[in-house]
């Protein structure tokens, strides 16, 4: 009897073990995550009417509505234009931007307080100076995407190139190699995890300045069902949108972070 207790004690363990693992999985913990906030939303939503707070199930069923979707996808294909344009020119200034200002104390010292004073600034704020400027349209909603992420990529890039240790660059230097070739093989692999980083949050800049655009600039494409279903009363349209939107800052996320995983496999823990 004992030694037949010993055996079952001793096969339990394993998979208590893997129980214990399965429950570390982060993408099990996030699918949780969104059935649990689900569930919440489902109860609160019994709380109220459906004009005020629509459950869950109302709001997916707008995906799968055929007159609503194809609007909601179009609408989003053109949004997603002045994202991808204003988000890029960001990074295109932003990247080389800090980095300079970063890697030299004068121009850092002499930029420092400028900078600050207009990262401080709402970026609505601008909105009247960007239609002024820009126009309402195109042109317009790409200037408030990149004036959403610009700075905030920007400050992260600074802060890296500042972060990168004396020591590695007189290493390098050590060794023979040229200011040009220090900023190549020693400062941007230093500076790598601040990139992702600032990609992390310069993206979900970039996507609230999207919609942002839309909705003070003319009203168009994801803005414009959200205030066409608003002034409805179709609740349940307006946060389709909104979730589209989770959904869109989600995948930009989970992409950057696999793209981290992959290539900066050295630095990250766990």
């Amino acid at each position: 009897m004992a030694e037949l207790s010993a055996n079952i004690a001793a096969a339990a363990r394993p998979r208590a073990g893997k129980g214990a693992q399965l429950w570390k999985d982060p993408r099990l913990l996030g699918l949780l995550s969104v059935i649990i906030g689900l569930g919440l939303w489902e109860l609160a939503a019994d709380s109220f009417s459906a004009l005020i707070l629509p459950p869950p199930s109302a709001v997916l069923a707008r995906f799968f509505d055929p007159a609503f979707l194809p609007r909601l996808l179009g609408a989003l294909g053109y949004s997603l234009g002045a994202l991808v344009v204003g988000f890029g020119l960001a990074l295109g200034l932003a990247l080389p931007l800090g980095v300079v200002l970063g890697r030299s104390p004068t121009l850092h010292r002499m930029f420092d307080p400028l900078i600050n004073a207009i990262y401080a600034i709402p970026p609505v704020a601008f909105v009247p100076f960007l239609i002024i400027w820009f126009g309402l349209f195109f042109e317009g909603r790409v200037a408030l995407v990149f004036m959403m992420c610009f700075f905030d990529i920007l400050v992260v890039v600074i802060a890296g190139s500042r972060d990168v240790r004396r020591s590695l660059v007189d290493v390098g230097r050590s060794f023979g190699a040229s200011r040009g070739q220090c900023l190549r093989l020693v400062v941007f692999p230093a500076l790598t995890p601040f990139l992702f980083a600032a990609l992390r949050v310069g993206s979900a800049r970039a996507i609230n300045g999207m919609i942002t655009a839309e909705l003070f600039f003319a009203a168009a494409n994801l803005g414009q069902i959200m205030k066409r279903s608003t002034q409805a009363f179709d609740t349940a349209s307006a946060l389709a949108v909104v979730v589209t939107i989770c959904l869109l800052g989600l995948a930009a996320q989970t992409a950057i972070q696999l793209l981290e995983r992959r290539l900066l496999s050295w630095h990250l823990r766990g």
